[in-house]
């Protein structure tokens, strides 16, 4: 299974992150319109990402809910057909949850750094750091802390749940920082 440190973050200065991102890349950000669905799955998160209507991705996914650094085991499986097998997945285990979401995607060395606009929540950003297979996981963390440090990002604004979870905070008063 593939592995990355992860972290989320809250954006309240988009232009000045931005600004900070670009200092470190040469390379545009990539623009990606993603289309969450969720599912229920007692052994982690199964998303099914619609990037068009015949291209997609099903996404297995576990990671514990906390905030700073964190290891994050995936999954990945193409289909181009993400709108009927959102309809198989809907049938056999029953949908949780939908994040829209405008992504820039920039790429530093082996990272990834997100910068999401997400429909009903605002402006959030991700920082993955790809492990190599026999990779401690401690070399992650020290890489997201130095990305997290030129960055500007705060202990403060790290989020310590899902997208879909901020979202179901907004309707049932879930605890999530």
């Amino acid at each position: 299974m593939a592995r990355n440190v992860e972290i989320k973050a809250r954006v309240q200065d988009l232009p000045t992150l931005e600004a900070k991102i670009a200092a470190l890349t040469d390379a545009p950000a990539v623009i990606i319109a993603q289309d969450d669905t969720f599912f229920d799955c007692s052994a982690g998160r199964l998303k099914l990402r619609r990037l068009s209507p015949d291209v997609g991705e099903l996404i297995f996914y576990r990671r514990d809910d906390r905030d700073g650094p964190t290891p994050s085991f995936y999954e990945i499986a193409a289909t181009h057909a993400p709108d009927t097998l959102g309809d198989v997945l809907s049938a056999a285990y029953g949908e949780v949850g939908r994040v829209v979401k405008h992504r820039r995607l920039y790429l530093l060395g082996r990272s990834r750094v997100h910068v999401d606009r997400v429909q009903g929540l605002g402006d959030f950003m991700e920082i993955e750091v790809v492990l190599a297979e026999e990779e401690p996981e401690e070399a992650g963390y020290r890489e997201a802390r130095a990305l997290m440090a030129a960055l500007g990002v705060t202990e403060e604004a790290l989020v310590d749940c899902a997208y879909v979870d901020l979202l179901q905070q907004q309707r049932q008063r879930i605890d999530c920082r």
